[in-house]
């Protein structure tokens, strides 16, 4: 873990330049090929990964860290690129009102579940087979 922890560290120092590159030659506008099939497939992407973290978080999934996360990342990703690409004034004001009143408060929900959700998933396993003790999965120690 420790490797790839530092693998992850050095990639993301390598990214520092590029991003700074991109910012200053990258155009303020720009035409975009299937924008309908880019954001229709992305909400269809969210509202696949909503669903299966409603279904695990229901059924108390082992996967329910797995969706919860990936949830909480579309749904902040969703909500930068709505309102950053809002084409006027009015539709930035619903795309931000949109993100601080719906979008990043269900990331944040969706963030809890991918922390805390495993624990009610461990509960409800050591539950149903009582005896057995619930291992953490990171620390490979007993909870």
């Amino acid at each position: 873990m420790t490797v790839a922890g530092w693998m992850l560290a050095a990639l993301a120092a390598l990214m520092v330049p590029w991003t700074a590159y991109l910012f200053v030659v990258l155009p303020r506008t720009a035409p975009a090929a299937h924008f309908d099939l880019a954001w229709g497939g992305f909400d269809l992407a969210l509202l696949v990964l909503l669903a299966l973290t409603g279904w695990a978080a229901v059924r108390r999934r082992r996967w329910l860290a797995a969706a919860a996360g990936a949830s909480a990342a579309l749904l902040a990703a969703d909500a930068w690129f709505d309102v950053v690409t809002a084409p006027t004034h009015g539709e930035r004001w619903v795309a931000l009102a949109m993100a601080v009143l719906v979008e990043l408060p269900l990331a944040v929900v969706c963030g809890w579940l991918a922390v805390s959700g495993q624990d009610l998933v461990d509960r409800r396993l050591a539950m149903a087979r009582p005896g057995r003790q619930v291992v953490d999965p990171v620390r490979h120690t007993p909870r």
